[in-house]
């Protein structure tokens, strides 16, 4: 986890600035609806008239409010033309000349007069009697009451629009944003888990399985990229407009709070249940899509086989079961969540009928307006839709924290092989020696190999042979430290190679694995795998001892030739060659090949060995054979049998001291041939 923490971390920067973004945009967005209720109340309902008193009266009208409030006419003056306010106030009155203007600094004590005197005078509300008298001024002093009021409308609707665009510019920024983190993010997860799976020994492998790991790199990468966007467009707004939201129904109308209040309820009600319902199942789902993967994967590889022995139809009941079951669970959750949206909607409807009825109640007592009623509707809507927001991640979060939890398990796996203590460059002399070596596979009761102990020197071929599961490829694998041995150790020029950097280990030996593996890209490329760079002679000349040249040269591009995954477009021998070239083209102290002329002819077998034993006279060679025409002429000859060290020598000797070897030999060649 605290690698996913670290990476996090490192782009704190970008999601606090995504923060600012979201809480500037909150700020537009909660600003609407009280530019909404504006254009109703002000712009519609008053003509546009948004002031409590007048700022200029003509002279009958001055006169009527003389005669009703002189408390509130002692705040205006006769028209001056050598006043700056006057000029002010008159702005767009042509007749402005004969009427009075309001003093700035009376404005309070006239407005509570004139509030006094409707409040006297009965009248339920004194706001729209007021604003149809100030209208009437302006109209008498020559204003066009069309234009104050498609004046006022215009100007908030600008404003509205200014903050719309304010609001979709900052949510293109912030989409590009949080495309950049999770982007970002899930890139440098994939390289993290990458490079640990290579750092990994076949244990580790085994234990996570190919197929889950395979996942791990890209479904769970997938869910956390999709958290993490969501967590900077959705996850951090939610709250923000939940109590921004809150704030401005207090402010709108604070009588009506409990109808968020039974709104917010019933959505937590209805996420909850859904959360209880779909967690598990979330779990279990990313553990199906292993399983499926897993299959795919034996059944793509195995196909061959599995055509052999005519097991198409049980293959496929198998997919099919699995498939069946990823798809119930599947069903059940998409199910789960098809009734969020249709219920969220119920909540948000039925809130909305709520307010309606709650506030006409309000509007009729003159408690409330219409905009304002319209605007409590918007924050409802918005309060509840952060909620709704907050809870679908709540449900899909499940999924995601699964995801970052089985990619922590990755990360935070410790691998059984690492590097020794101290970096250092051998001798490169290339002696290998085994001193007393014991091991068993993990979860393996039996030994694989016991007591082991031989020496290979350089410009020596050594042989390893036996019956099947006598230990022979686990003798290269502890050598290249696929696996660490448990008794005993292992020495190269007389260090152990547990004091080696695997990497320079690695580097001192010419392995061609049992199996030969290709990797797509051209032949040239497959044989130059473990140079530093293309070295077009010592790949040709790697490849005419390991015979390949030939027929390479004779593919239509030459070494250019295609290469598809696994060698699939190569026959066995072919690929054989190949992975051989791959290793003598390293030019290492060490080689081993373990079984790797099995799908040689015999005599293309004789000439890959004589090349070897001349191209590397100096080298410290081991060959890992069935046959025992590929090792009866090698200088030192291992016959394994149960994981121990049934005999040891060269041919002729092994035939006499040695009857697991005799027994080999004889089932194999004629008395005359051995």
């Amino acid at each position: 986890m605290k690698t996913l923490k670290s990476l996090w971390l490192q782009r704190l920067p970008f999601m606090l600035c995504a923060l600012l973004i979201l809480i500037t945009q909150a700020r537009c967005d909660l600003s609407l609806p009280g530019y909404t209720s504006s254009i109703v109340d002000t712009g519609i309902a008053r003509g546009g008239i948004e002031e409590s008193l007048p700022y200029m009266i003509p002279e009958e009208m001055y006169l009527e409010l003389a005669s009703e409030c002189p408390e509130a006419s002692e705040a205006y003056l006769p028209y001056d033309s050598q006043s700056s306010l006057c000029l002010e106030r008159a702005e767009g009155l042509p007749l402005a000349k004969e009427g009075y203007y309001l003093k700035d600094g009376d404005f309070p004590a006239a407005s509570e007069a004139i509030t006094r005197i409707y409040a006297q005078s009965g009248e339920s509300s004194p706001l729209e009697p007021r604003a149809a008298w100030i209208l009437k001024c302006y109209t008498l002093l020559g204003a066009d009451d069309r234009d104050i009021q498609m004046g006022y409308i215009i100007s908030e609707g600008l404003k509205m629009l200014s903050l719309v665009f304010l609001s979709a510019c900052l949510s293109v920024v912030l989409g590009y944003l949080s495309a950049y983190v999770g982007s970002s993010l899930s890139r440098d997860i994939r390289e993290r888990l990458f490079k640990k799976v290579l750092s990994f020994s076949p244990a580790e492998t085994d234990g996570f399985s190919v197929a889950s790991l395979i996942t791990r790199s890209t479904s769970d990468v997938q869910q956390v990229q999709m958290m993490t966007v969501m967590l900077m467009r959705m996850v951090s707004y939610a709250p923000i407009m939940a109590i921004g939201g809150t704030i401005k129904v207090f402010e709108t109308a604070p009588s009506m709070w409990w109808v968020i209040g039974v709104g917010v309820l019933a959505i937590g009600i209805m996420l909850f249940t859904l959360m209880r319902l779909t967690m598990p199942r979330f779990r279990l789902l990313q553990k199906l899509i292993d399983n499926i993967n897993r299959i795919s994967r034996e059944t793509l590889g195995g196909m061959m086989v599995i055509r052999a022995f005519g097991s198409e139809k049980r293959e496929n009941e198998r997919f099919k079961s699995a498939n069946g079951e990823l798809t119930s669970v599947s069903l059940f959750v998409n199910r789960v969540m098809g009734v969020m949206n249709p219920g969220m909607n119920l909540v948000m409807n039925g809130t909305t009928l709520l307010i309606v009825l709650a506030g006409a109640r309000q509007i009729g007592r003159g408690l409330l307006q219409v905009g304002d009623m319209m605007a409590f509707i918007t924050y409802s809507m918005q309060i509840i839709s952060a909620f709704l927001t907050l809870g679908m991640i709540s449900v899909s979060a499940p999924r995601a924290l699964v995801s970052v939890g089985r990619i922590a398990g990755v990360l935070e796996a410790e691998s059984s092989i690492k590097d020794g203590p101290e970096d250092f460059t051998p001798q490169r002399r290339g002696e290998v020696a085994f001193e007393n070596v014991s091991f068993s596979y993990p979860q393996s009761p039996v030994k694989a190999l016991s007591g082991i102990s031989f020496r290979a020197l350089p410009g020596t071929v050594t042989a390893v042979i036996g019956p099947t599961g006598s230990g022979k490829s686990t003798l290269a694998n502890l050598l290249m430290r696929f696996y660490d041995v448990q008794q005993g150790r292992i020495t190269i020029d007389g260090r152990d190679i547990r004091d080696f950097k695997l990497t320079t280990l690695r580097d001192i030996i010419g392995y061609v694995p049992q199996r030969s593996l290709l990797f797509s890209g051209t032949a040239g490329e497959n044989i130059a795998f473990g140079l530093e760079s293309y070295d077009e002679k010592r790949v040709r000349a790697a490849a005419a001892d390991a015979q390949a040249d030939r027929f390479i040269s004779s593919m239509e591009e030459g070494y250019g030739a295609y290469i598809a995954q696994g060698g699939s477009n190569l026959s066995g021998g072919q690929k054989q060659r190949v992975a051989i070239a791959r290793a003598l083209a390293k030019r290492s102290p060490v080689y081993i090949f373990d079984d790797s002329f099995s799908a040689l002819d015999l005599k293309t077998d004789l000439k890959v060995r004589e090349a070897i034993a001349q191209r590397l006279s100096k080298s410290t060679v081991i060959i890992i054979a069935q046959r025992i025409s590929t090792v009866m002429n090698c200088d030192n000859i291992i016959v394994l049998s149960g994981g121990k060290i049934a005999g040891m020598g060269r041919h002729r000797q092994l035939l006499e001291t040695c009857p697991q070897y005799k027994e080999i030999a004889l089932s194999q060649l004629s008395e005359k041939e051995l």
